[in-house]
Formats: structure tokens, C-alpha cells, sequence
């Protein structure tokens, strides 16, 4: 090599050393030293803090990473994504505070205590507030607020996905997996759209898209208004009058906001099924449920905006706190509005909500993209019905026809295996699956991240020791 191809190369190397330093100076930055509350000896590190996702406007998002603990190798752990939906909600509320992150809030909203399973003991696991307007994520351009949808939502998060990998390279490349629940049945697929899209014709793409999983997930507008008044009358909530009224006065699948004749007919049949929690119809709901009962989309009137009032009220408290938000890198603009879990502002305003994601599907399960749905079986919300009849659509071919899993001998759900499709129910579990059935949904992300079907009985009866160390 000539001196001056050799001084070119030592330039190129020491710009590439540079970059890849500063980048992981930056997230040096947002690493966080301890939260107030949390357990002692915590053995895995994390992060959080902002992305800037459009410069002009001033969008930018916040993210929570818990990686996995030392001694489970993080860095041999894929990468998955977690979105909540609403839309409106937050990721860090639902997803990080009460289903699958690694801490749950104790009712006193000041302390913390483990999660024993906590999705980062396998895989490293990113949070996300989405969109700008939600949580701690902010835009500088108020109304941003009030134009909200999502194709603006799919699109942030992918350029939150390429700026995010930026700040931490040694991510790229890893195998990264997508995953939410409810209203996320639209953001997951759409943002894994994207992903795939753009990496054809890439040989060793950065963001190295495996698959998705949803829950309880909004899915398609016609199945899911079947599907939900059906569950509601096979489940005693409602009469057989109403039942036939909803099926009559609503325009199932309609693009326009609900007729007064629904929206009347829904009101009976909210009437009818009394003080109970749609989101999980066996379990006792919180003394103001029913204050909390809000329509976030014009399109599914019954759905209220939160599973738990009375542990999203611990949320609310603890990520108010200011000592919280200083270790957590948040709200560093000063919002001028306190956290909530969810912003009514972004949820009334939604401005674009395509009637159905059954077209993704078929696109990504054609490229053979891995591609899960799960459904808890006490959820009035989004209920198995409605998914199930969604899935029946694609009409894709059975591999594996239903069948029981278990958890240690015990039945743990149901799932059909399709040609690209798995699907797994939850028994006893409502609308946020992992909050309802930690364990078994533990046992749910596992499968699918080996790509395995769910338990046998008598695998389930083997494994008992493997599952008693989570």
C-alpha cells in the first residue's frame, strides 16, 4: 500500500473509530445510574431518554431500553421492540410499569419491586412513547397534537428505529422482533411494513427484521365489531334484543364515526353489562372504573382508555415524581402538562385509521415474516372472537390444527398453527395478557422467539424446573 492510500485508510479508521465512540458516549449519556425505589441488586443495565425524529417540527420521542442481565449474555439476546396503543397510550405506563418490564410500582407510588418475569431475561427490550404528544415524547409544533394518525406514527418510529441504532451500533444487525397489544394491532404491523419495505434489496440490512407479535390487537374493522358483539352476548353481558340491535343500527366495517343509532344501541349495551371491567370480565374493577370509562376512537365506542385504574393511578404518581423523571432523563423541555398514561388530546384527534390490516399480513406473511397473535380470553374490549374471525379471513392453510398447551400440566390456553401464522390463546387472561397471566405470557414470548409451538402436556411436565429459575 502507497504512503498516501495509507494515510487515507488511517483517516478512514480513525473517522469510524470517532463516530463509533461518540455514539456510544451518547448513550452513556442516557444511561441510568439507579431508580428511586427500585430493588437492590439489579444486574442489568438501562437506559433512557430522547430521539429527535423530525428536526423541523420538533418531534422527539422517548424511549425506555432495559437490556437483559449480565449473566444471560445480552449481548447474544435479540432486540425487541414494545408498543402500546390507545391510541394515545403510553408504552412506559402499560408495558415497562405493569406487564412485561422489570419492575412493577407498589401502591404506595414511590417504590418498586421485581418482576420475575420480565420479558429482558430474554431479549433486550426497548419501550417506546408514541406518538409525540404521548407520555414524556413532545413536539415543539402544537399542532402536531391535533393531526395525529397512523401513517405519521409508523413513519416516526421507523426513523426513531434508524436514529436509535445510531446511538447504540452494537445493535445493529441483531435479530429484532416487534411486539404490542390493542390498538398497536395497527401500529406493529404498519412500522414492520416499513422495516421490511426498506430493507429489500438491503444484503446485511442494519435493522435486522425477524418477526411480530400482537395481542388483543385491533385488527380489522368489520371482524372486530362481529366479533365483539358476539363475545358480549355469548358471555351473558348483554340481551338478546341488544345483540340484535347492535347487529342492525351499526354499519360494521364503516370508515364514518358510528350512526346515533349505534352510538344508542352501544350505550344499552353498556348499560346492561353493569359496573364490570370490559377489560377483564372476571376480575373486580377498581372502585371508579366506570369514571374512567372514556372513547378514545370513533370506530370501537365501547373501548374505555386504560385495563386498570387502580394501577394505572401507581404510574401516574411515580413517573410525576420529579427524582423519577431527573433518573429517567425525561421531560427535559419542561411539558408544560403532567405525565399521563394516556393523552386525550393525541387519542380524540386521530386523524387516519385504515379499516384494516389484513393486506400487511398477507404482504409479510407471503415474505415469510414470523408472525404471532395471542388473545386473552376474558377481554370484552378486543375480544377472541374478534381476532379469531380476522385470522379466518386470510384463510391460510392449517399446519397444526387446534390444540391445547400447557403450563406445567395444566392448560395454559389454546393455539392453531396456519402456514405464516400462529395463533395462541390465553386462558383467563384479559386485555394486557402479561399483566393478567405473567408466566404463561412468559412462556408465549419464548415460544415465539424459538419459533416453537406452545407447550405440550407433556413437555410442560419436563420443563417445570427450566421454568421454576424465572
Amino acid at each position: 500500500m502507497g504512503q498516501s492510500r495509507f494515510i487515507d485508510f488511517l483517516f478512514v479508521l480513525l473517522t469510524c473509530f470517532t463516530c463509533f465512540s461518540s455514539s456510544f458516549g451518547d448513550q452513556n449519556l442516557d444511561k441510568i445510574t439507579e431508580l428511586p425505589g427500585q430493588p437492590k441488586n439489579v444486574d442489568f443495565n438501562q437506559y433512557s431518554g430522547y430521539v429527535t425524529v423530525n428536526e423541523e417540527a420538533g418531534r422527539a420521542l422517548f424511549y425506555w431500553f432495559i437490556e437483559s442481565p449480565l449473566n444471560r449474555r445480552p449481548e447474544t439476546r435479540p432486540l425487541i421492540l414494545w408498543l402500546n396503543g390507545g391510541p394515545g397510550c403510553s408504552s412506559v405506563a402499560y408495558g415497562a410499569a405493569e406487564e412485561i418490564g422489570p419492575f412493577r410500582i407498589r401502591p404506595d407510588g414511590k417504590t418498586l419491586y421485581s418482576n420475575p418475569y420480565a420479558w429482558n431475561k430474554l431479549a433486550n427490550t426497548l419501550f417506546l412513547e408514541s406518538p409525540a404528544g404521548v407520555g414524556f415524547s413532545y413536539t415543539n409544533t402544537t399542532s402536531d397534537l391535533y393531526t395525529s394518525g397512523d401513517k405519521r406514527t409508523a413513519e416516526d418510529a421507523y426513523v426513531f428505529l434508524v436514529n436509535w441504532l445510531e446511538r447504540f451500533p452494537q445493535y445493529k444487525y441483531r435479530d429484532f422482533y416487534i411486539a404490542g397489544e390493542s390498538y398497536a394491532g395497527h401500529y406493529v404491523p404498519q412500522l414492520a411494513q416499513i422495516v421490511y419495505e426498506r430493507n429489500k434489496g438491503v444484503q446485511n440490512p442494519v435493522i435486522n427484521f425477524k418477526g411480530f407479535m400482537v395481542g388483543n390487537a385491533v385488527t380489522d374493522d368489520y371482524h372486530d365489531f362481529v366479533g365483539t358483539f358476539e363475545y358480549w352476548w355469548t358471555h351473558g353481558l348483554i340481551s338478546d334484543s341488544t345483540y340484535r340491535n347492535l347487529q342492525v343500527a351499526c354499519d360494521l366495517g364503516s370508515a364514518t364515526h358510528p350512526s346515533s343509532e349505534c352510538t344508542t344501541a352501544l350505550e344499552v349495551a353498556e348499560a346492561e353489562q353493569g359496573n364490570i371491567d370490559p377489560y377483564s370480565i372476571f376480575t373486580q374493577p377498581c372502585a371508579d372504573t366506570t369514571s374512567l370509562r372514556r372513547n378514545l376512537r370513533g370506530h370501537y365506542p365501547w373501548m374505555s382508555r386504560a385495563f386498570d385504574p387502580c394501577t394505572e393511578r401507581y404510574s401516574k404518581e411515580y413517573f410525576n415524581r420529579p427524582e423519577v423523571q431527573k433518573a429517567l432523563h425525561a421531560n427535559v423541555t419542561g411539558i408544560p402538562y403532567q405525565w399521563e398514561t394516556c393523552s386525550d388530546v393525541v387519542g380524540y384527534n386521530w386523524t387516519d385509521s385504515p379499516l384494516s390490516m389484513l393486506p400487511i399480513y398477507q404482504e409479510l406473511i407471503a415474505a415469510g415474516i414470523r408472525i404471532w397473535v395471542y388473545s386473552g380470553d376474558t377481554d370484552a374490549v378486543v375480544p377472541v372472537t374478534a381476532t379469531r374471525y380476522s385470522i379466518d379471513a386470510l384463510k391460510l392453510p392449517t399446519i397444526n390444527k387446534w390444540h391445547p398447551w400447557y403450563d406445567n400440566g395444566k392448560v395454559g390456553g389454546w393455539s392453531q398453527e396456519y402456514k405464516g401464522l400462529t395463533f395462541v390463546t390465553v386462558t383467563g387472561a384479559g386485555h394486557e395478557v402479561p399483566l393478567h397471566r405473567p408466566r404463561q405470557a412468559f412462556i408465549l414470548f419464548r415460544s415465539f422467539l424459538e419459533n416453537k409451538s406452545m407447550p405440550s402436556y407433556l413437555y410442560s411436565l419436563s420443563a417445570v424446573n427450566k421454568w421454576k429459575e424465572f
